[in-house]
């Protein structure tokens, strides 16, 4: 009935209707929440000044999209930028690491001599501190030169890890753009600072020009309810996030966080650097009274003792930030928005081998899953008050005076994030409690957490660790087991010789299970969101009735001649293949990470030969992919592909194999830049994963990696791909188009090779 009616009305008296609910629903339906909080928030008076600002004129901005728009350069008279725009981004920071030779070399490659702005660039050695070979310390000691001669931010080998640094030396400031060479630059975003990652061809063009390029991504929003319990931290709020929402929700987002007021500031950057680990692009918490007494502590700190830092952390600076604090607009929108009751949520342990899976501590507690080590480090949780909450568990299970010892056969490697954390813990005490309960100290740096230094896991092992990652072969042996956990659970763990917490979770009453779920977590503005947004997709269905009533544009262009009739068709430059095409080799798994693909122990090993590329191309995934895959062939995966670090060789050994093209259901963002800036190709294909698991499905043997015997021919021109299947029965699918632009850096060889070609021209 009302589809009928629907349909008979005069198009104009619809379009009518669409344009009054629009303007009703702008104005009406959006509105501010949370004013009561605003009231009894220390400084809530300047708090709400703020928000009672009119709203900008035009589109209204996410907080990300606010930051991002600060640091585009060349935008046109009022352009405001928005998820999906492309910018050309001149961050505040760029950080490299011991990949700073690496771009060193790009950016010589180029043709470039001199840095653009030495100002904007910071390097920090972190990764590999522990390699004390000749070949190391060279490449060391040609980086600090290299600062030296440009005039560069350096911290060496031993002195912490650059994203710790980049925080505590005010680097990473709130509401600027700070970038990194390394996939945890999200981590700035606990100090409200827009924290993401780039490559390292980025990076050289970050040098060479003070630029890059970067597409806005969509931003999700996620909403903390209540408070957390006694003995829940930062890690466990992370962890459940990633475990309960796993399928892929923020994959390639932005994320801003609300209702963080009661989160200390350590937690938050634990939680903003594993939103890496989550599928998302940065985390970005907002500009509090958190963060402001945060920042007031480190400034009378930095006044008092006359440190270098002054000049970059000091009341100055954070009045004018309290002065300029940015806010999202009212009504901004949202690609999606989640809530997480922070009183419901309990210790989590994730694992083994993936963020994925976790379980609340208490389950894993009755399986007595013992573990043969423990590691407290990382730029996740290698802070002093890591270690305080590591140190506690062993003060409370000492007896008559004398220490606590970590289990027998087990093994406690320690690291703080920098010198500064490391000494803060000793003057507290705490990392001698450490050492005394048996812990091995290891120098600030990244170390096992890549996979690189002492108390790597062994085949066989299991291990619980406070850092970020526990994929398959990341801190060690692909044999062995990881899991990760909060600094006090892996304590614990060590000191009884099982996944274990320290007893000192406070249960709420009537709590029996997380809540989560789409949304605010406010029931009411939820519902109203829910109607608006159904009214939305009843307006878009009746728009598109529109067209199809009001039939073609008579003014638009006619279709190209060498196409099919109405079939659209993309210009491919001269020169670039019409067709790939190659066969099928399938790696049926979701989330195959970069360590999989390039395993990080090789990954500062710059001296590498193509060949050598090739051989250990995708070991940590499968050791048979080398003898299985051959070049030409196409090599097909699920979904979130190349998630993880930001290493280059991900995409470079897999065209070293020779291989031309990757399909799968969805890419990393982080791969998908490395892919372009290093010519390889790749393709988006739900469709083609979801009809190879159904053939598969019922198989005998279930290989890591399968020759299908299919063929797949990827029609560039026309973006379409022709699948043949083993049966000779073919079908087709429409794909993404390859843009001219894109083509063009492609057949240059990639972004560092086009950027060399039109400096020259």
């Amino acid at each position: 009935m009302h589809e009928t009616m629907l349909v008979t009305l005069p198009v104009t008296s619809l379009l009518a209707a669409v344009s009054q609910f629009r303007a009703y629903s702008s104005t009406t339906l959006r509105q501010q929440a949370f004013h009561s909080q605003l009231e009894n928030t220390p400084n809530a008076a300047e708090l709400l000044r703020s928000a009672q600002k009119p709203a900008t004129a035009g589109i209204p901005q996410t907080l990300t999209e606010k930051i991002f728009q600060q640091y585009a350069v060349g935008l046109p008279p009022g352009k405001k930028v928005q998820s999906g725009s492309y910018i050309t981004l001149a961050p505040h920071h760029c950080m490299t690491h011991d990949n700073t030779r690496a771009v060193m070399n790009k950016m010589r490659d180029m043709g470039v001599t001199k840095i653009h702005d030495s100002n904007q660039l910071v390097f920090c050695i972190d990764h590999d501190v522990q390699n004390r070979s000749a070949a190391n310390l060279k490449k060391y000691a040609e980086i600090e030169e290299f600062a030296k001669e440009h005039g560069v931010y350096f911290r060496g080998a031993g002195e912490g890890i650059g994203h710790q640094h980049m925080i505590e030396q005010g680097f990473a400031w709130p509401q600027t753009v700070a970038v990194a060479s390394d996939s945890h630059s999200n981590t700035y975003g606990g100090v409200s600072c827009l924290g993401t990652p780039v490559v390292r061809t980025d990076a050289a063009s970050i040098w060479a020009t003070g630029r890059t390029w970067i597409q806005l991504p969509p931003v999700a929003k996620v909403t903390f309810t209540g408070i957390l319990p006694p003995g829940v931290t930062g890690k466990d709020i992370i962890i459940a996030l990633a475990s309960l929402f796993s399928q892929d929700q923020v994959l390639n987002h932005a994320i801003e966080f609300s209702g963080a007021e009661s989160i200390p500031i350590d937690y938050r950057l634990t939680v903003a650097n594993m939103t890496t680990e989550w599928g998302a692009l940065s985390g970005l918490f907002p500009v509090d009274e958190m963060l402001i007494s945060w920042l007031r502590a480190k400034a009378t700190t930095s006044a008092m003792f006359e440190t270098p830092t002054k000049a970059r952390i000091n009341h100055e600076r954070i009045d004018e930030l309290i002065r300029n604090r940015l806010v999202a607009d009212p009504g901004a929108t949202y690609a999606k928005e989640l809530y997480l009751n922070l009183s419901t949520l309990s210790p989590f342990v994730a694992g083994p081998n993936s963020v994925k899976i976790a379980n609340p501590v208490s389950k894993l507690e009755g399986e007595n899953i013992s573990i043969d080590k423990a590691y407290l480090l990382s730029c996740t949780n290698g802070r002093s008050s890591d270690f305080a909450s590591a140190a506690q568990v062993f003060r409370e299970a000492s007896k008559d005076g004398k220490p606590a010892k970590i289990a027998p056969g087990v093994k406690l490697y320690m690291a703080a994030a920098s010198v500064a954390e490391m000494e803060a813990s000793k003057e507290a005490g705490d990392w001698q409690v450490l050492l005394d309960a048996g812990a091995d100290a290891l120098e600030p740096g990244c170390g096992a957490c890549i996979g690189l230094g002492k108390g790597l896991l062994e085949d066989g092992e299991t291990g619980i660790s406070a850092s970020n990652r526990n994929y398959k072969g990341r801190m060690g042996s692909t044999k062995a087991k990881a899991y990760l956990a909060s600094p006090e659970v892996v304590a614990a763990s060590a000191l009884q010789g099982k996944i274990a917490g320290p007893g000192w979770y406070q249960k709420p009453e009537g709590v029996e299970k997380v809540i989560i779920g789409e949304g605010s977590g406010d029931f009411v503005a939820d519902k109203t969101l829910a109607i608006e947004n159904a009214l939305d997709q009843l307006i878009s269905q009746a728009e598109s009735m529109i067209e199809v009533a009001e039939g073609p544009n008579e003014q638009s262009d006619s279709p190209t001649s060498t196409a099919a009739e109405g079939e659209a068709v993309t210009d491919i430059l001269p020169g670039f293949p019409e067709k790939v095409e190659g066969e099928i080799i399938f790696c049926d798994a979701d989330n195959i990470n970069t360590d999989g693909i390039y395993p990080g122990k090789y990954t500062y090993q710059d001296n590498l030969s193509k060949e050598q590329m090739a051989k250990v191309c995708m070991e940590n995934y499968d050791l048979e992919f080398q003898n299985i895959a051959k070049p030409g062939d196409i090599l097909v995966a699920g979904y979130s592909f190349g998630s993880g670090s930001s290493r280059e060789q991900a995409a470079t050994s897999i065209l070293a194999k020779g291989i031309p093209l990757v399909v799968s259901g969805s890419f990393s963002n982080i791969f998908s830049r490395n892919s372009i800036n290093n010519a390889l190709m790749g393709v988006e294909m739900p469709q083609l994963i979801t009809r190879l698991r159904e053939v598969y499905k019922d198989a005998a043997e279930k290989p890591l990696t399968r020759r299908t015997g299919w063929k797949l021919l990827w029609d560039l021109r026309r973006s379409k791909v022709v699948i043949t299947e083993k049966d000779g029965s073919s079908w087709e699918q429409k794909v993404g188009e390859l843009p001219p632009n894109v083509q063009e850096i492609i057949a240059k060889g990639g972004l560092e090779k086009w950027v060399k070609s039109t400096l020259e021209a």
